[in-house]
């Protein structure tokens, strides 16, 4: 079986990262071979260290960098992560107790796959917040496919993706991992979706706090864009054939029918009603998020 190291940036959020450490050491069907820990801060040092102290049977590695941005982290941390396959995930994430064992399982029947990952739920089931922006926030797909991307959150990539493709991009402070994963096609390998490789993470509890992070999202993908033009986009670079302009009206329309396609999925009529009017100013701010960095500076 392949080794597996598992690399958790964190920040200022020791009650998050000591539920993650949880899931990973204590309610796992398999541990993982190394965990490295980066964060970026300095009250968090003594916190970290007495927990990573407590868990047995792991190389432990702990690392500290400054506050930028997670690309930053991660690339202070990739360096340490010594697996044939290295899994990300963040602090405020909880992997499923067989989380290792189907990672594993996934690469070794996927060699063509540089990256796998799987479903993200939102860990409190009682907050209709939580489970509306389960509808939007992480893609969540019925059966195994490959796919365009991942998120970083519970991504996990094999050693000759990661040998090969470098570092992340620390001028994106949103959309490294979309920028990452890309690279990886480009070097011919497939990005892998399995649906036993489950996360549950713990959405914002706020709807601005939501609508903040789609914002971000918002200019994080307006700016990988303008980086790989040839990558794909959900507006035209231009307007030189019909397929353009019937992708820039879907653009603008897409705001009043994408909330209508994601309220289907819930099964509480309450939670519909409420989902709408919040998905469809999430649509706007997402969109937003877009035009502000164009016309914003770039790194």
């Amino acid at each position: 079986m392949p080794t597996l190291s598992v690399l958790i940036c964190t920040y200022q959020r020791d009650r998050l990262l000591a539920r993650c450490l949880a899931a990973l050491t204590e309610q796992t069907t398999q541990r993982p071979d190394q965990i490295v820990i980066v964060t970026a801060s300095q009250e968090q040092e003594g916190t970290v260290l007495d927990r990573c102290l407590t868990v047995a049977g792991i190389r432990l590695i702990f690392l500290k960098t400054h506050h930028v941005n997670l690309a930053t982290s991660r690339n202070a941390g990739l360096p340490h992560c010594t697996g044939d396959i290295v899994a990300m995930t963040d602090d405020d994430a909880e992997v499923s107790p067989d989380w290792v064992t189907q990672i594993k399982r996934v690469h070794l029947e996927q060699p063509e796959a540089g990256a796998v990952g799987g479903p993200v739920y939102g860990a409190d089931h009682q907050s209709r917040l939580s489970r509306i922006a389960d509808q939007v926030t992480f893609p969540v797909l019925p059966s195994a496919r490959a796919v365009r991307t991942l998120p970083g959150v519970y991504v996990a990539y094999q050693r000759a993706a990661l040998d090969r493709v470098g570092p992340q991009d620390e001028c994106l402070f949103r959309g490294e991992d979309t920028d990452f994963n890309w690279r990886v096609q480009q070097l011919g390998f497939s990005v892998y979706f399995d649906p036993a490789i489950r996360v549950h993470h713990w959405h914002r509890s706020s709807a601005r706090g939501f609508w903040q992070q789609h914002y971000m999202y918002g200019r994080a993908y307006y700016r990988v864009r303008r980086k790989w033009p040839d990558m794909y986009c959900v507006y035209p670079h231009g307007l030189r054939r019909p397929k353009d302009l019937l992708k820039a009206v879907y653009f603008f329309a897409a705001v009043f029918i994408e909330p209508l396609v994601a309220i289907r999925r819930l099964s509480r009529l309450t939670d519909r009603l409420l989902a709408y009017p919040l998905l469809l100013v999430n649509q706007l701010v997402w969109r937003f998020g877009m035009i502000r960095e164009k016309f914003g500076a770039a790194c």
